[in-house]
């Protein structure tokens, strides 16, 4: 397997990162990798360069994957966002080991949605639902169903803490389980996972975020501490996973 680092296109909010005056936007170049996840390997496509930086794999995708597997009874029966796709490999991943109802999701351009759906056909998957939205811009689903939003390595600048902290308290907080519509009453479904022998219980909506990109604690300080003044609970699960939960149903 090549050895490849993925930037998350979702830090971007088009605040002028780019210098190019739209001559500079020519057709990606890309380049197929074989990547090998838990009891299956994966053909996925990558942006040599792309403007926004939703180009490569970084390795707390694989960290996640490994996570997840440990804890799949979690994601039994839920409806699944990821936010920060990239090229879709964990969403992929967790579809094809699991048939979780998934549904990807990055910065609104329409590239990331192509290759990303280019990577489902690649791997013998119907092309995923996928969501466009520029974290901090009004999303484009007003009543948001999903039970579980994940995320991995998704903190690498600073200025885009507000914008993603605003897009998860939209999710968190906004939620409405499918079934509220059914009149079976909104009994948000609760899980329990043991972590180093210790049983914690989650309660949906929920966003579970791995983070294994290093950067400094003052900079982490800032988004978890941005999370709980949003109203949001945040609790470490070990091997840095994170959950974070809006405080009223903790």
């Amino acid at each position: 397997m090549d050895a490849a680092l993925f930037s998350p296109s979702s830090l971007f909010h088009g605040d002028g990162d780019s210098d190019g005056d739209g001559e500079d936007e020519q057709q990606q170049l890309h380049v197929e990798r074989t990547h090998a996840f838990p009891g299956m390997d994966l053909k996925i496509r990558e942006f040599s360069f792309h403007q926004l930086n939703a180009n490569l794999l970084w390795p707390g995708t694989f960290a996640f994957t490994e996570w997840l597997v440990q804890n799949q009874s979690l994601l039994h029966g839920q409806r699944v966002l990821e936010l920060g796709s990239g090229t879709g490999a964990l969403a992929i991943f967790l579809r094809r080991s699991f048939g979780v109802d998934i549904t990807t999701s990055d910065y609104d351009d329409k590239e990331i949605e192509e290759n990303i759906a280019y990577n489902c056909s690649a791997n013998g998957l119907d092309v995923l639902p996928h969501v466009r939205h520029t974290w901090g811009d009004t999303f484009p689903t007003l009543e948001p169903d999903w039970d579980l939003v994940i995320a991995s390595d998704i903190l690498l600048y600073v200025k885009q803490y507000a914008n993603l902290i605003k897009t998860l308290c939209f999710l968190l907080k906004a939620y409405r389980p499918r079934d509220s519509n059914t009149g079976s009453g909104n009994s948000h479904d609760k899980r329990a996972i043991t972590i180093s022998g210790n049983q914690v219980q989650l309660q949906a909506p929920t966003f579970l975020m791995s983070w294994r990109r290093r950067i400094g604690k003052e900079d982490e300080a800032i988004f978890f501490t941005g999370c709980e003044e949003a109203g949001l609970a945040v609790q470490h699960l070990g091997s840095r996973v994170y959950c974070i939960s809006s405080r009223k149903n903790v």
